[in-house]
C-alpha cells in the first residue's frame, strides 16, 4: 500500500518560484503588527517544534513579533476552528498538518469548518517521516520482532498514541492489518503522554513524529525500530523503513504548512508564500529542521491545496479501511 503524502518534485521544482510582487496598500504595508501563529496540539509535538522554528526566522526577517499560540483539543479542532473564524488580514496562521487537515474531516461528522472551503493555503513548511519507537527494555529491534511478540502474547502488545483518530493512531491499525496481527490502541491527549508512557514501560511502543522524539532516541531511553516514510530518514540512516522491515509499499511523510481563514488577500499570501519559502532555503532553517528530522516542503498556494485535496480524499479511505473512530 502506498500511502505518500506529496509528490517528490514539488519541493525541489517550487523552490525556484520567485516571490511575487506585493501589490496595492494592503500588500505593501504587510506585516504591520504581531502575526499569530495558532498550534492545535500541546506543546513538544511537531506542529510545535516547526512553528516556533519558522516563527523565530519570519520575526527576525519581518521585525514583527510572531507569537505561537498552543490550542489543543478534539484532535486539532479547536485550533483550526479558531483559525477558520479568525479575521482574513493575514495576522492569523494555523499550523495545520495531515491530521487537522485530511484526516479530522472523516472521523468527524458536523465540523464547524471545512478543510478546503474554510482556510486559505499560505505556505507549506516540512514534510515529517514518523518513527516506530519501542520502550528501551523491550526485547524488540525490528518491526518483525514487534509482530512476532504481538502474535506470541495477543492484546496485550500496547502502543500509545496522540489521541484517537490521529496520524500515530491510524499508523497502529495500518501496520496491524499489513501484519495481519492487532496491537492495543491506548490514546492520550497528545503525543507527551504517550510518549512519556512508552519511556516508563505502561505501553510497549508508539508511533510519533521525530521531532517529538529525537532526544529519546539520541539519549537512548526509547529505540527507533523503523520508519514509517518511503525512503529512510537523514537523521536515522541506520534506522529502517516499514517497507523494508517486509511490508512494500507502506509509505506514510505527513506535512505540515501554514494556513490562513478563507479569503486572504492573494498579495498578502503571495507576501507570506516567498518570504517562507525563501526562509526555508537558507542553511540555518534547513539545519534546525534536519535536527528535527523535518525535511523542508516548499510549494506555492496552489500546489498546497491541491495536496490538502487529495489527501483528504486518501485519508477518508484509510479512515474507512481501518474503522478507526474518535469515540
Amino acid at each position: 500500500m502506498n500511502h505518500r503524502s506529496l509528490p517528490g518534485t514539488l519541493a525541489v521544482a517550487a523552490l525556484l518560484v520567485p516571490l511575487l510582487p506585493a501589490g496595492g496598500a494592503h500588500g505593501q504595508s504587510y506585516p504591520a503588527r504581531a502575526v499569530r501563529v495558532i498550534v492545535p496540539q500541546t506543546p513538544g509535538g511537531a506542529s510545535d517544534a516547526l512553528a516556533r522554528i519558522i516563527g523565530q526566522q519570519v520575526s527576525d526577517a519581518w521585525g514583527q513579533p510572531v507569537l505561537v499560540d498552543n490550542r489543543p483539543g478534539a484532535g486539532g479542532n479547536i485550533g483550526s476552528e479558531l483559525v477558520a473564524k479568525a479575521n482574513p488580514d493575514g495576522y492569523t496562521w494555523l499550523l495545520g498538518f495531515v491530521g487537522t487537515h485530511a484526516i479530522n474531516p472523516g472521523l468527524y461528522k458536523g465540523l464547524a469548518w471545512d478543510p478546503v472551503k474554510s482556510f486559505t493555503p499560505l505556505a507549506t513548511l516540512a514534510s515529517v517521516p514518523f518513527v516506530v519507537a519501542v520502550n528501551a527494555q523491550l526485547p524488540v529491534k525490528s518491526v518483525a520482532d514487534l509482530v512476532a511478540l504481538a502474535r506470541a502474547k495477543p492484546g496485550e502488545v500496547r502502543f500509545g498514541s496522540a489521541g484517537n483518530g490521529t496520524v500515530n493512531h491510524l499508523l497502529g491499525p495500518m501496520l496491524g492489518s499489513a501484519a495481519k496481527v492487532q496491537f492495543t490502541h491506548i490514546p492520550y491527549k497528545g503525543a507527551a503522554g504517550a510518549i512519556t508512557d512508552t519511556l516508563s514501560g505502561q505501553v510497549q511502543f508508539t508511533f510519533t513524529s521525530m521531532p517529538s522524539v529525537v532526544g529519546h532516541l539520541k539519549a537512548g531511553s526509547l529505540r527507533a525500530i523503523a520508519v514509517t516514510s518511503g525512503r529512510r530518514a537523514e537523521l536515522l540512516k541506520d534506522v529502517p523503513t516499514i517497507a523494508e522491515s517486509g511490508f512494500p509499499g507502506f509509505d506514510v511523510t505527513p506535512w505540515f504548512g501554514l494556513l490562513g481563514p478563507a479569503g486572504v488577500a492573494r498579495e498578502t499570501v503571495a507576501k507570506i508564500n516567498g518570504d517562507i519559502g525563501r526562509l526555508l532555503a537558507v542553511r540555518e532553517t534547513m539545519d534546525r529542521f534536519a535536527a528535527q528530522g523535518a525535511e523542508p516542503l516548499v510549494t506555492t498556494p496552489e500546489q498546497f491545496a491541491k495536496i490538502i485535496a487529495r489527501d483528504v480524499a486518501l485519508w477518508a479511505r484509510i479512515v474507512k479501511e481501518t474503522g478507526a473512530t474518535v469515540d
